[in-house]
């Protein structure tokens, strides 16, 4: 009995000292098993325990780094680039053990470690390293932060445009080894043009020349482009093309294998699956590829020692990124060719001011052939006029010139003819009906508008109504509204020729290509697609429709137009001919017939310098609710040479349309106004400056007020 009382008083001694002992080894295990995403009780890291970061927040008054523990778990993972989760907007009063807590968790990048941060306060630790692998380095760092500010944007913003989604399993295959560069290549068609060898010899030995390329017309700046990009990975070097869209990635893609064989380049484009997409990304970043070729999506591509930064046809509108804070690529790559030194070149068939302007300051130079070649590569051009149109019986009963009709039906003896004809949407402006001038704001220089059918004319940018207009030109009094010409449709065309199949390019529908066989092809702007062999003709209809837009860009846009699709059409030594229809006596139609794009671009640039236009001055358009406009142009400290037009209203978007709305078009039914602040272009950053540090504040004071409805982009592609 007393052994067994022994034995329970012995027990009953050692149950506390095993209860005290399980208590203080779950109190050690809980050491290193510190709570995940709020790290309670971790220790931190022993060296540079704090880490930068830029928080996925795309609201400007937050576009700063954030200061965040590291736990010493995370301290191997933790490295500038990488993708991690942190808590955000926890308050002062959410601290526990010295260690902020609370708050949303939210994406970021780790921007760099450091000792020491310079917020007093308690620091809450990084949640999560999302991913080993560093994509955020400091040369896309530096590019991103250089776009946010050109364009008066949030860091955060930019690197959503820049480094595409995160795909575990493409991230967890390893990229292939990269491949020796090539021999350089041979100049090729490149002799076409008289400093082109002289260009691709810069390029093969580690140069960083800069050109605006004039390409002729034809099939071979794919070729041409491509071996661009061979004499740069030659030098040991790489290279970044950006096209407009998929169409001609494929082109390029195409001449880039056949020229240098497979593993040499990547496809970076918008439309490709996110794991197809981010794969060839990494390869990029991790080094396997050196050489990109991409839409606009690959503008941010991060090609590691850029050698050569190349973009094609920079007047196309889908270039311009509808996401804030809207860069356009053609400026992109200029930043990353001034920031990395690396050569450049802007190709196009056509040119536009902005290419004229780099030309003639100087910034770069022109790469173009000399007028024989230019004479044996294009097509004829013929014009269809007002004065023959009144003559022609054919086109007033069909719709359709003689001039028209006859080039068609002998086309189609020998290949496939288009027919381009302006797309839904356009609006004409007033003119001249004497001279066909443009009619434009005595103050500004803005385009004049009849709005509500009312006889009252007002300036479309600075709002101001006009009495009294007369034409600067001509002396006329009287304006008409630009011909809108009637829109050609395939069952029209199958009517006038019943034996020739019609084939229709468009918004629906758009053709890559077209066999060489007679059949008469029908195509919007910019769809048009490329027959083997070439067009036999073309005819460009409706030429008031592009030229009447109520837009400073409609000559540049029109000649653009037409100039790519006649460059679809065989030389003339081959029978090729081009029929527009439009006044001949315009100067884009004079440059049409001419071939000569980069003499209408010299002279478009003149007269916009003359009159203070973009890109001679810095635009800024601000949009919103009336009140919201005048609040926000109260508040901010515009520079002293800024010059502010309007506000004038908007057009209402039909309710029930949201798919007809343009980026950034007021949502549908709402009255909103736009005003635009001009400056000269030695301001532009100090214009993006005042306008962000006002938006800035006005988001401070809550998403609510005035200043939360107000849409700023710099450089509008559309401003009347």
């Amino acid at each position: 009995m007393s052994s067994g009382d022994g034995q329970g008083q012995g027990g009953g001694g050692g149950v506390p000292e095993q209860l005290a002992l399980i208590r203080e080894s779950v109190r050690q295990a809980k050491v290193p098993r510190a709570k995940p995403r709020t790290w309670r009780g971790a220790a931190l890291a022993g060296e540079l325990p704090v880490a930068r970061v830029l928080v996925d927040k795309g609201v400007l008054h937050l576009d700063r780094y954030f200061d965040y523990a590291v736990p010493a778990e995370l301290d191997e993972q933790a490295q500038p680039g990488v993708r991690v989760r942190v808590r955000f907007g926890a308050g002062r009063h959410q601290v526990r053990d010295g260690r902020r807590e609370g708050g949303g968790l939210v994406d970021g990048f780790l921007v760099e470690r450091v000792a020491v941060s310079e917020y007093s306060g308690p620091l809450a630790a990084l949640a999560q390293v999302v991913s080993p692998e560093p994509v955020l380095g400091d040369e896309l760092l530096a590019l991103a932060r250089a776009v946010a500010d050109r364009y008066a944007g949030s860091l955060a913003d930019v690197l959503q445009l820049a480094v595409p989604p995160r795909n575990a399993r493409a991230e967890g295959k390893p990229s292939p080894d990269p491949l020796p560069p090539p021999p350089a290549p041979d100049p090729g068609s490149w002799a076409r043009y008289g400093r082109g060898p002289a260009f691709l010899d810069a390029l093969a030995t580690g140069g960083a020349p800069r050109a605006v390329w004039n390409a002729l017309p034809g099939p071979l700046w794919a070729d041409e482009l491509a071996r661009a990009v061979a004499a740069t990975l030659a030098s040991g070097r790489g290279a970044l093309v950006v096209v407009p869209d998929g169409r001609v990635v494929a082109r390029v893609d195409a001449a880039l294998t056949a020229l240098l064989g497979p593993g040499h380049h990547a496809v970076l484009t918008a439309d490709a699956g996110p794991e197809k997409r981010y794969r060839q990304w990494l390869a990029v970043r991790r080094g396997s590829v050196r050489a990109v070729v991409g839409t606009r999506a690959a503008m941010f591509a991060p090609v590691r020692d850029l050698g050569l930064v190349a973009i094609w046809d920079d007047g196309d509108s889908s270039h311009s990124e509808p996401h804030a804070p809207q860069p356009h690529a053609r400026e992109v790559l200029l930043l990353r060719a001034a920031h990395d030194r690396s050569g450049f070149l802007l190709g196009d068939v056509g040119c536009t001011v902005e290419a004229a302007q780099l030309v003639e300051s100087g910034w770069a130079r022109p790469l173009v052939a000399d007028r024989a070649q230019v004479r044996a590569a294009a097509p004829l051009v013929r014009t269809v006029g007002d004065a023959d149109l009144a003559r022609d019986e054919a086109a007033r009963a069909a719709r359709l010139p003689s001039l028209a009709w006859q080039a068609a039906r002998e086309g189609l003896r020998h290949g496939p003819v288009l027919v381009q004809v302006p797309r839904r949407g356009y609006v004409p402006r007033l003119a001249c009906e004497r001279c066909r001038e443009p009619a434009r704001c005595r103050h500004c220089a803005g385009p004049l508008e009849a709005r509500d059918g009312t006889a009252a004319l007002r300036c479309g940018w600075c709002g101001r109504e006009e009495g009294g207009w007369h034409c600067p030109e001509c002396g006329g009094f009287r304006l008409r509204a630009q011909v809108v010409g009637a829109r050609r449709t395939a069952e029209e065309l199958g009517r006038a020729f019943p034996a020739v199949p019609v084939r229709t390019s468009g918004r629906e529908q758009i053709l890559d290509t077209v066999p060489d066989a007679p059949a008469l092809v029908v195509s919007t702007p910019g769809a048009e697609p490329v027959a083997e062999g070439g067009y036999a003709a073309a005819l460009l209809l409706d030429g008031w429709a592009m030229l009447g837009r109520p837009d400073l860009r409609a000559g540049e846009e029109a000649l653009r137009h037409w100039i790519g699709a006649a460059s679809l059409v065989r030389d003339q030594g081959a029978g090729g001919t081009v029929v527009v229809v439009a006044e001949p006596t315009l100067r884009p139609v004079q440059a049409l017939v001419r071939w000569d794009p980069v003499g209408h671009a010299v002279r478009e640039l003149a007269e916009r310098a003359e009159l203070g236009f973009p890109p001679v001055s810095r635009m800024a358009a601000v949009s919103g609710p009336p009140e919201a406009v005048a609040d926000f142009l109260a508040s901010v400290e515009l520079p002293a040479d800024a010059e502010v037009l309007g506000p004038v209203p908007l057009p209402v978007v039909e309710a029930g349309r949201p798919a007809a709305r343009r980026v950034g078009a007021p949502p549908p039914g709402e009255r909103w106004e736009r005003a635009l602040v001009r400056v000269p272009r030695g301001s532009g950053a100090a214009l993006a400056t005042a306008l962000k540090v006002a938006q800035a504040a006005l988001a401070a004071r809550g998403a609510g007020g005035n200043g939360g409805a107000v849409r700023v982009r710099i450089d509008p592609p559309d401003i009347g």
